[in-house]
């Protein structure tokens, strides 16, 4: 397929923001695409080069970038940052400058999309000495054969910043709607941008297979071409595999003790909801490896939870859910989850961080176990099988507290020793429940202490002043609304100000956000969204001056959870609408 081809594509998901539309542009190009080009359409669609949990990056600067572009135009490198602080986008920059180069250029080569992802994809193994000039040429030949129009998508691809806001549900559908337009009877209207679905429950049963596929593979690249040679018994093949990382189970949230009762029936399972970092740690042999719940490779900054996986898993495959919780190396008292979350990015330093901020990991789930897939085993025989295969050490690796009752006073006695213990409160869990990776099943849920915050994405920010001025200091919020991003408010206490006090700073904050600039307006700018932080809140108010319809009274910023949430995992609009109606009484 040539590369034009994928750029026409990104031209339409640019110039949209309706989430249907998008689902039906990318689904045409899914069902023209050969079984080759499709893993490499699906990743690059998303912007991609590698699936979401290697560790593997292209490895290229903007600054490389500008180099590439002059190399590839001639003209100099001041004249194109200039040009990119006044476009704020170096796509369109790269889009400007080859359009003004291609007036003297004669028979460029056709780009095929293999050779863009080859090309950009081959950049992550160059090291070495000379490894920058082998990267400037690799880059630099794109863009000497690519029309302006592929130049612009190149030079976002190279930076990370694709810019056309396609979600993994929107892809999901997209590769339904590609392979199962004609089964399920889907008729999308061009005119209305509305759909119709002739089955439904067919539909939503379709959904689930390939989400249960990508949920195990995070690959919707596999995913789309085992559809496509053998419809969805193809989905049978796929298993959980040891060194894949799967998404972790999710849990909802329950007013109190009856309430999780109500969802998960009696009796049922109590253990500490602690506030950690969670693991899924993968053994096989003597190789282990550790993944953030965003599916982050953290193995190297966490060699010390690898020797104890070594040490006490008697397994020779296994993958456990656990929660990583930092605590005092001299009070042995556990820590907030701040403690610790320094050493997730941590590249350098490794025995001393571990040494200072100490981590022990509790264990509170098994889906994998000597070769054999736990997920569909009940709950109550995978906890039996955790305690087979572990053996506990404090201040290593341990169980998760647990209690089974169907008492509620028990459960609530449970419930205010985690509370006097420091812990964030409880779990509750169905004991016949299943492993559903990524879903909200009903099979377990979290029962908290305090208002439920609300995870959100900040989508644009404002410069201080004062004591502030240089930092961008106040920050836009939005939930998510299938897919859209909808503004529910303004943040801007709960930062620290001087960068010796505990917790995120300003400065910090600024400088996670300042590379991901994609609009400069003066002191306020439009931020990619990607920085998804908790918020504490009074009070949720209905608001026609956000586009989600509602805003937060008193927000305030709790922390960080970027290391741990991608935009895909914020809360939405049918979260603050449920939250909404059950303040003050409003669910009667």
């Amino acid at each position: 397929m040539l590369y034009k081809t994928l750029v026409l594509l990104y031209e339409k998901l640019d110039s949209t923001s309706k989430r249907l539309e998008k689902t039906y542009h990318i689904s045409q190009l899914i069902r023209e695409t050969g079984k080759d080009d499709l893993p490499l359409i699906i990743l690059m669609v998303q912007g991609k080069m590698y699936p979401e949990w290697e560790e593997t990056k292209i490895g290229v600067s903007s600054k490389l970038v500008v180099k590439a572009i002059n190399k590839a135009t001639g003209i100099s490198e001041k004249d194109i940052e200039a040009e990119w602080k006044k476009q704020g986008d170096l796509g369109l920059v790269a889009e400007h400058l080859i359009k003004k180069k291609k007036q003297s250029s004669l028979f460029p080569k056709s780009l095929s999309v293999k050779n863009v992802f080859e090309n950009i994809r081959g950049l992550s193994s160059l090291g070495g000495k000379g490894s920058v000039d082998r990267k400037l040429a690799a880059m630099s030949e794109l863009f000497i054969n690519a029309t302006p129009k592929e130049a612009k998508y190149i030079a976002r691809t190279l930076v990370d910043n694709l810019r056309i806001g396609i979600g993994k549900g929107t892809l999901r559908d997209a590769i339904i709607w590609a392979y199962f337009t004609e089964k399920l009877g889907i008729k999308y209207d061009p005119e209305k941008i509305s759909i119709e679905v002739d089955d439904r429950e067919k539909y939503n049963e379709v959904v689930e297979l390939i989400r249960r596929g990508y949920d195990l593979t995070n690959d919707f690249g596999k995913v789309a071409v085992l559809l496509k040679e053998r419809g969805l018994r193809g989905l049978d093949e796929i298993e959980l595999k040891v060194g894949t990382p799967i998404n972790p189970m999710l849990y909802q949230k329950a007013e109190d003790i009856d309430d999780a009762f109500k969802t998960v029936g009696k009796p049922a399972a109590f253990e500490y909801k602690l506030d950690g970092f969670r693991m899924q740690i993968h053994k096989k042999g003597r190789q282990v490896n550790i993944y953030t719940r965003r599916l982050e490779n953290v193995t190297s900054q966490f060699p010390e939870v690898a020797d104890f996986v070594m040490g006490f898993a008697k397994a020779e495959s296994l993958i456990l859910d656990a929660e990583a919780v930092g605590y005092d190396p001299e009070t042995k008292k556990y820590l907030p989850f701040q403690a610790i979350s320094q050493r997730i990015k941590r590249k350098y330093d490794i025995d001393e961080m571990a040494e200072k901020f100490p981590v022990e990991v509790n264990v509170f789930d098994i889906m994998h176990y000597d070769g054999k897939s736990l997920l569909d085993e009940p709950f109550r025989k995978r906890r039996a099988i955790l305690e087979k295969a572990v053996l506990q050490k404090q201040q290593k690796i341990v169980l998760a507290k647990q209690i089974i009752t169907e008492d509620a006073e028990k459960a609530q006695k449970f419930y205010e020793e985690s509370l006097k213990m420091g812990e964030e409160g409880v779990m509750a869990k169905n004991l016949e429940g299943i492993y559903k990776p990524g879903s909200r099943a009903g099979y377990g849920v979290k029962i908290k202490s305090i208002l439920e915050p609300l995870d959100l994405v900040i989508v644009a920010a404002e410069y201080g002043e004062g004591k502030r001025s240089g930092w961008l200091s106040s920050f836009i919020l939005a939930c998510s609304d299938n897919g859209e991003l909808k503004e529910i408010g303004k943040v801007s206490t709960g930062l620290k100000e001087l960068d010796n006090e505990e917790g995120t700073t300003f400065r910090e904050m600024t400088g996670l956000l300042k590379p991901l600039i994609t609009e400069p307006r003066g002191k306020y700018v439009k931020v990619r969204p990607e920085i998804v932080i908790e918020v504490g809140y009074e009070e949720i108010q209905k608001s026609v001056n956000y586009s989600s319809g509602y805003a937060l009274r008193f927000p305030r910023f709790l922390r960080l959870r970027t290391d741990e949430k991608t935009v895909d995992d914020i809360n939405t609009l049918e979260d603050v609408e449920r939250l909404y109606q059950k303040q003050r009484g409003r669910d009667k």
